[in-house]
């Protein structure tokens, strides 16, 4: 496989982390860094070695040699910059949550494929090697007919109406965050959502701070989900079978290990060690799509990351939950 030359859209946390994935992964070169200051893309580049930065988000989407962006600002700002870098011409890697609505979430698809362009969410979960052999034991029933899933993300941070987690004009709570996750993985498991029941409960500053959910799904299948930005959860995963279930481990949204248990049989464990810092899977994936000339990924499909979205408009329009200069759609 040729190399591709990276572009990154972004200088925050998930940027650092996602680079130093991309080191991992000799395919990969990060050419290029694009900030909205000249001293943050200059300081992101210097740290890590990265020869081209740009004091604007449009320098870095016009570089010619740059052959895919990584999209890692906040997630009201996924659309545009999704948008700007399509709009170049660029593959683009978007960071989770894909957009911060479906509608958004339709018109970056809708641009991409009228233009014949590579885009993919950036579900890091979907890609590691155990979820591989997930889908696999699902699709092979294995388990027998999947009935039922159980699925939590949550953790406890300090409430603090500057953080993104807790400004709704930044997307804040836990819906966005963490619960984008669950659904996502519920659409994996059993198909996408028919309809959702939920319960939130809103803390000061107006966002979402924990939630329980239950999904439906073809046939009478039931995900239940719980979320939480102010809470602690086992984050486990339990897929639930006629003839057996599987338990993830914690954290199963970065997945090394599962146990399958079987009525009569011993418990079977299976390990999955992740190689480097577990970004490197996703971006494989999008450098093998690319490799293939494909516009989309079979594991994360525009099509699932346009109905996960529109599941989480409908939860979160039952809770009367609007993130500013926004319309809910249902």
């Amino acid at each position: 496989m040729r190399k591709f030359r990276w572009g990154i859209l972004g200088t925050g946390s998930i940027a650092r982390q996602f680079v130093r994935g991309l080191n991992s992964v000799p395919e990969a070169e990060v050419l290029a860094v694009g900030s909205r200051s000249e001293a943050s893309a200059e300081k992101f580049a210097d740290k890590r070695n990265i020869p081209r930065r740009y004091a604007s988000y449009k320098a870095l989407a016009s570089d010619p040699d740059v052959d895919v962006v990584y999209i890692a600002t906040p997630h009201p700002f996924h659309a545009e910059n999704a948008t700007l870098c399509l709009e170049a011409g660029k593959a683009v890697l978007c960071e989770k949550p894909f957009c911060v609505n479906a509608a958004e979430a339709e018109r970056v698809v809708g641009l991409a494929k009228e233009n014949g362009l590579f885009l993919m969410e950036g579900m890091w979960t979907r890609f590691f090697p155990l979820m591989e052999e997930v889908r696999r034991l699902v699709s092979e029933g294995s388990l027998g007919e999947v009935r039922m899933l159980n699925v939590d993300f949550g953790f406890r941070a300090d409430p603090d109406p500057a953080s993104r987690l807790f400004d709704p004009g930044l997307g804040g709570g836990a819906l966005l965050d963490v619960g984008v996750y669950c659904v996502s993985f519920a659409s994996m498991v059993l198909g996408r959502a028919s309809g959702s029941v939920g319960i939130s409960h809103l803390g000061e500053t107006g966002v979402d701070e924990q939630a329980s959910v239950v999904l439906e799904h073809e046939g009478g299948r039931l995900a239940n989900l719980s979320i939480g930005i102010r809470t602690t959860t086992p984050q486990e995963a339990t897929i639930m079978g006629t003839e057996a279930y599987v338990r993830i481990h914690a954290p199963w949204w970065r997945p090394e290990s599962m146990t399958i248990s079987r009525p009569g049989t011993e418990d079977e464990t299976v390990e999955a060690p992740v190689s480097g810092n577990g970004f490197g899977y996703e971006a494989a994936e999008v450098m093998r799509c690319l490799e293939a000339g494909k516009t989309e990924s079979e594991i994360m499909p525009l099509d699932e990351t346009v109905s996960v979205m529109r599941t989480m408009d409908s939860i979160r329009a039952a809770w009367g939950l609007r993130y500013p200069g926004e319309e809910v759609t249902s």
